[in-house]
């Protein structure tokens, strides 16, 4: 595997080199650009074309998580990885959400980052080991809410809901439900309500997700 391009970004200059000399030591990864004012990493970007950005979580006046956000917003499309001392779950959920390739502790070894940025690079998501139990607390917590949300509808609501994870227009679903149109549009509204969704494509996607696709028997 060819050395990963990295841009660092992180307010403390001795963490900052350090870290950067630490993960070139073996020459698994190249450190090609770093910097503490993340006001100015788009320029970086810009120049150095990385295939991993490092960004630290909190920075005087920024927020590692709304650079990200604001990074991919505008079309940049390399891993990103919040590096930071915070073990917090509410943290690692508000990263993982926000798009982040990987949320990493700045207690972990340096060969361990070295194998985290190797992953993202491959299209992986990569947690600090540290973390691991917190994010299945997270996934559990997400399918819980999952199961809420589905046990918020109507038979009925499920079945259309089962329909669209078919890719089915909602003529189709009339006929095949022997009800009327309006009636189908008014149960699609409603269920992207319920699942706070806010189009036919994300609900037909969460159908998906939670097998309500063909053979479906009107029960979870």
């Amino acid at each position: 595997m060819s050395q990963p391009r990295i841009v660092l970004v992180d307010d403390h200059t001795l963490f900052r080199k350090g870290l950067a000399e630490l993960l070139e030591r073996d020459g698994a990864v190249k450190v090609v650009a770093m910097t503490g004012m993340p006001s100015g990493v788009t320029v970086l970007l810009d120049e150095h074309q990385p295939d991993v950005l490092i960004l630290d979580l909190n920075m005087p006046g920024e927020d590692g998580i709304n650079l990200m956000q604001q990074l991919k917003a505008t079309g940049y499309a390399m891993p990103i990885l919040i590096l930071t001392v915070s073990e917090a779950e509410e943290d690692l959920a508000r990263a993982l959400r926000g798009g982040a390739n990987g949320y990493l502790l700045k207690s972990m070894e340096p060969d361990e980052v070295v194998e985290a940025i190797q992953r993202a690079v491959k299209g992986e998501t990569v947690v600090a080991p540290a973390m691991t139990a917190k994010l299945v607390n997270l996934l559990d917590n997400k399918a819980s809410s999952a199961d809420s949300l589905l046990n918020s509808l109507t038979h009925r609501e499920r079945e259309i809901l089962a329909h669209l994870a078919k890719g089915e227009s909602n003529k189709a679903i009339a006929r095949q439900l022997d009800i009327s149109y309006d009636t189908v549009k008014l149960h699609v509204r409603h269920i992207l309500a319920k699942l706070n969704l806010s189009s036919r494509v994300e609900a037909a996607v969460f159908a998906v997700e939670h097998r309500l696709g063909p053979g479906f028997d009107g029960k979870k």
